[in-house]
């Protein structure tokens, strides 16, 4: 996995204060393959229904970047007990939980 330590509970903690404690962060694409170059950060995040606003993403985003070098993020949300969608299962399959 390419995430620092640092880079890591920085995801979670913003995510959690973001989305709510019950949020499951998974970190798929490029960044899961050590082997890999580059790339941008790609989450697969799973939250309860009704958590994923504009303003919601944005606080995430605010946190997270006040405690890690702005870059690329991509975000994949899954809300629980809707069906998931390709990219969602993607998420699922690959994503290493952070």
């Amino acid at each position: 996995m390419r995430l620092t330590a640092h880079e890591a509970t920085a995801i979670k903690a913003a995510a959690r204060d973001a989305f709510g404690a019950s949020v499951a962060v998974r970190l798929f694409g490029s960044r899961v393959r050590d082997s890999a170059r580059g790339g941008d950060i790609d989450l697969h995040l799973e939250i309860d229904p009704g958590r994923n606003s504009d303003a919601a993403i944005d606080r995430f985003e605010t946190l997270l970047f006040g405690a890690i070098e702005p870059q690329r993020v991509d975000l994949i949300f899954a809300v629980r007990g809707a069906p998931a969608g390709p990219f969602q299962t993607i998420g699922y399959r690959d994503g290493i939980l952070l």
